[in-house]
């Protein structure tokens, strides 16, 4: 799976449990995805809104999943 800017984070943790735990750890603004509201929002927030929300690059968010992913593919669902 190719990650992009449009790209489902629901999408992406239903593929990769794992990566959630990974994301959170990855920085401090990315903690509020561990919030009960925000879990409900990820149903449909891509990885522009996940950058629009946390103010990080959306580039860099991709190249971070993507290295992790890699990183762990043997944990892949």
């Amino acid at each position: 799976m190719k990650i992009t800017r449009d790209t489902k984070v629901a999408e992406l943790f239903a593929k990769h449990p794992w990566l959630k735990d990974h994301l959170v750890k990855m920085d401090d603004k990315l903690k509020k995805l561990n919030s009960p509201i925000v879990k409900i929002m990820l149903r449909k927030a891509t990885i522009k809104d996940v950058s629009a929300k946390s103010g990080l690059d959306e580039d860099f968010i991709i190249k971070k999943l993507t290295e992790i992913i890699e990183k762990n593919k043997h944990t892949s669902v």
